[in-house]
């Protein structure tokens, strides 16, 4: 069901951290953290390295916005690694309670919504969220080593290098701590829990169909309950569904009677230039939405620029085993209401 997030919430710091694709893709130059040399970020595995992304993205963020570690009354984090451990190694020195999520690609997405519930609901006033994905780790871990030099299909994704942080506050001064105060704030308004949904895709070079039907779902439910349509928002923006899996959501939405192709947008087609960079049909992977929504699109909504936007975070909800054994993969999309506040 829509949940409306009565008690203001905001976001109040964001940060990013990536690899080179993405340094060298079209939004290359929002970014705030980049690996300069070969995207371990000095670390001999990449399971270490993309650790250190999200605790370079927290560090970050946490500067950004003023405060400390121990500030922080709850963090969630999460990415595509067995028992989330990019998460759990990348934050260890961080001082303040721990919550580990698994929402594939919706990570981000479902860290905003949990963390806005619990400030809007007053048990805590202060949240921290974070999520990650590496090419190299989510390869080795899903498919094959980079190493192998398999063929890829013209349906599939290129795991996203990145990791972003974003500190989320109930306590308005937190908004003016640098001296030059932003005019205008990012608040989350309401959200939309997910429901798993599977349409029995089982082609693990096509997450875009497999996710689609999940983020249709949610969408729709969310128009339903709000009596809210596309033309009442800047920018419906999935993360990450790819071109295959745009192209669905669009038709889907359609057989439901609302377009919402005049406003919609993905993060996997936005991080990279599809054609230069030989990325198929786009980014993927946790880090994909968590930087670009972290980098470029809030950075839009504070300039003035945009006014409300959904954030739909779309996740593959499948395992290497479940892959193994043939199983079909499941969807699930977690959507986040934004609004611009003038300050």
């Amino acid at each position: 069901m829509a949940i409306c997030i009565n008690n203001p919430v905001y976001i109040v710091s964001s940060a990013s951290v990536v690899g080179q694709e993405e340094k060298n893709g079209p939004l290359g130059e929002h970014f705030d953290i980049y690996d300069e040399k070969d995207d371990t970020f000095g670390c001999k595995t990449w399971e270490k390295a993309e650790s250190e992304m999200q605790r370079l993205a927290l560090g970050k963020a946490l500067s950004l916005a003023g405060k400390m570690d121990t500030d922080m009354e709850m963090l969630f984090a999460g990415d595509l690694l067995n028992q989330c451990i990019g998460s759990n190694y990348g934050l260890l020195n961080y001082d303040t309670a721990y919550i580990g999520l698994y929402g594939a690609c919706s990570t981000a997405a479902e860290g905003l919504m949990l963390a806005a519930m619990l400030c809007s609901g007053g048990l805590v006033s202060r949240c921290a969220s974070v999520a990650s994905s590496h090419n190299a780790s989510a390869e080795r871990q899903f498919r094959s080593p980079l190493e192998y030099g398999g063929q890829r299909s013209p349906t599939a994704q290129w795991t996203v290098t990145g990791s972003a942080a974003y500190i989320l506050s109930a306590v308005q001064k937190d908004l003016l701590f640098e001296k030059n105060a932003p005019k205008y704030a990012a608040r989350i308004t309401a959200v939309q829990p997910g429901r798993s949904l599977d349409a029995g895709i089982n082609d693990i070079t096509n997450m875009g169909a497999a996710m689609a039907p999940a983020a249709s779902d949610t969408i729709v439910r969310f128009f339903k309950e709000t009596g809210q349509r596309a033309k009442d928002f800047d920018l419906i923006l999935t993360g990450d569904l790819g071109y295959e899996g745009t192209v669905i959501l669009q038709d889907l939405m359609r057989c439901e009677n609302f377009d919402i192709s005049a406003v919609h947008n993905d993060c996997g087609l936005l991080i990279y230039d599809r054609a230069r960079q030989d990325k198929h049909a786009g980014g993927s992977g946790c880090g994909c939405s968590a930087v670009v929504l972290s980098s470029y699109i809030l950075k839009k909504l504070k300039q003035g620029k945009y006014k409300r936007i959904l954030f739909v975070g779309t996740g593959a909800l499948m395992s290497p085993m479940s892959l193994q054994q043939g199983l079909s993969i499941p969807g699930i999309a977690h959507l986040v209401q934004i609004e611009r506040e003038e300050l």
